[in-house]
């Protein structure tokens, strides 16, 4: 696997305990929409952390974009506290781009991303892409969050959404009497009854899962009991660590 050296450019807080954080694109680095990449710290590496010095993420910007985006929940670990606290132009490295979780080419098949938390990252890559190359693609994204304070780049995707009649956004809380701002969208939980609701056929689409491994297994379990079959599913899930 070939090995790029980067840095961190700039850092900034997305959504209660989210962080995003910019690298420098190297030259000639090229990705798809919906990869990720392993991501090293190189000096100093994370002390009392078992993971190692290396991670994997999910690429959020997409790939006309100058710089190379990835976002985090801000856990308690020593990869993620090093991460957070480290300074514009801390050396990296970074794989190439790999996994699957690529948009289908038939424009005439519905696309329905299925995500949870910070498994919207692939999705925004998508997204930006979608709009920046005026893809003929139906897009259609389930974003799931406990509260609005801590979905992800929600006004992004809310004004992507206005401006892209291709892309239609749902977006659900399942906790939403505990956020301090008002909700008016859906509530409760992605389920058939949902979907439903949103899409015309259920068996036309190709569907893209994205989130915390229970919820990408609890998707995967419904898409199957409601017929969709099992090669128009692709999924990624989303350790904490």
């Amino acid at each position: 696997m070939d090995l790029y050296d980067s840095h961190l450019i700039r850092r900034e807080l997305i959504a209660e305990d989210t962080m995003a954080f910019y690298f420098a694109k190297p030259e000639g680095y090229e990705f798809q929409p919906g990869q990720s990449f392993q991501l090293t710290l190189i000096d100093p590496p994370p002390a009392e952390d078992r993971g190692g010095a290396t991670r994997e993420f999910t690429i959020a910007s997409a790939p006309h974009e100058p710089e190379l985006m990835i976002a985090m929940r801000l856990r308690d670990s020593g990869f993620k506290d090093l991460l957070k606290d480290a300074p514009p132009l801390t050396s990296v490295t970074i794989s190439e781009a790999d996994g699957d979780l690529l948009l289908h080419r038939d424009v005439a098949r519905p696309a329905v991303l299925l995500a949870g938390g910070i498994g919207i990252t692939p999705f925004l890559s998508i997204a930006r892409h979608a709009a920046h190359a005026s893809l003929e693609h139906p897009i259609h994204l389930f974003y799931s969050n406990w509260r609005p304070e801590v979905a992800a780049f929600l006004p992004e995707l809310q004004a992507i959404a206005a401006a892209n009649p291709n892309f239609r956004l749902v977006t659900v809380m399942t906790e939403p009497e505990k956020s301090i701002q008002p909700w008016s969208g859906e509530t409760g939980v992605i389920d058939p009854e949902l979907l439903r609701r949103h899409l015309d056929d259920l068996a036309k689409p190709v569907y893209y899962l994205a989130g915390p491994p229970a919820m990408t297994l609890a998707m995967l379990d419904m898409l199957l009991d409601l017929g969709v079959e099992d090669g128009a599913i692709k999924s990624a899930e989303f350790l904490g660590y």
